[in-house]
């Protein structure tokens, strides 16, 4: 595997400071420098970009994106074991990788950088991932903080990220990232690139903001959605009963015969706004 950097090959890095993953942690971490670029490419350009990296591990995609020519990183980690590999990173690239011992569950993202353009890519740990990006999508306030999310999920994770309805994998997160963002899968990435190998084929998805999503409440949307899809199998005047059920219906226009999975994120945003 041919180096991005001068810096050590990061099997090399992995056994210098001990950084077995951890399951608890949901680290899964992936050593070829080449996939990490490709990762890192799918954000687009990255000259004089600032990008926020969640989980960098032994810094394998952090690695890839400063060699991109992003103009900073901040790099959020819980696993302090991590900082030492991390600091190397640092300090080949002066001023350019900021990191930060945390939990991005309890991160304020948007008050990270105040301004200037700001793109997310992060291999993200399996067990936070959903939860951060429902975050992503759900801001007080709309265009978000962020300008591209470029995200690594579990690959049915990515398939309900970008199902729209009618399709086996569509429900409650298909519908909030549908309401307010494009998304795509960018690639999928098979077990063996990862150390240790998970059970499952990963994806990396791509999420651009939609400039004008239809005009919504999101506590709304979100509670909406999860009575419709807490039960998906029965009609809707039966899963929205305590939303208000037949008449709730009525007023957005909606038969009440139908099932969540097939309305339309349209729709969905009218039973909110109806609410």
């Amino acid at each position: 595997m041919a180096a991005i950097d001068g810096l050590p090959p990061l099997r090399d890095v992995i056994q210098r400071y001990g950084l077995d993953a951890r399951k608890a942690l949901g680290q899964n971490f992936i050593l070829d420098l080449n996939l990490t670029q490709k990762i890192a490419r799918t954000a687009g350009p990255l000259e004089g970009i600032t990008v926020i990296e969640v989980g960098p591990g032994p810094g394998g995609l952090t690695r890839a994106i400063l060699s991109l020519g992003a103009a900073r990183v901040i790099a959020i980690e819980r696993d302090t074991r991590c900082l030492p590999a991390l600091a190397e990173i640092a300090d080949h690239y002066p001023g350019r990788l900021e990191v930060i011992e945390g939990d991005a569950l309890n991160t304020d993202f948007a008050a990270l950088v105040p301004d200037g353009p700001l793109r997310v890519i992060a291999n993200l740990p399996y067990n936070i991932g959903t939860q951060l990006l429902v975050n992503w999508l759900l801001p007080p306030s709309w265009p978000p903080f962020w300008q591209s999310l470029t995200l690594m999920f579990q690959k049915e994770v990515g398939l309900r990220i970008v199902a729209t309805e009618e399709d086996d994998h569509y429900g409650r997160l298909g519908v909030l990232a549908g309401w307010r963002t494009e998304a795509q899968i960018a690639f999928d990435v098979p077990p063996q690139a990862f150390t240790p190998p998970p059970k499952v084929t990963s994806s990396v998805v791509h999420i651009v903001p939609r400039p004008n999503p239809i005009e919504c409440a999101a506590a709304r949307l979100e509670r909406v959605t999860m009575a419709a899809f807490g039960q998906r199998r029965k009609m809707l005047r039966q899963s929205l009963k305590p939303l208000g059920g037949e008449a709730l219906l009525a007023r957005a226009g909606i038969d009440s015969a139908r099932r969540a999975e097939t309305l339309s994120v349209e729709e969905f945003c009218r039973l909110a706004n109806n609410l």
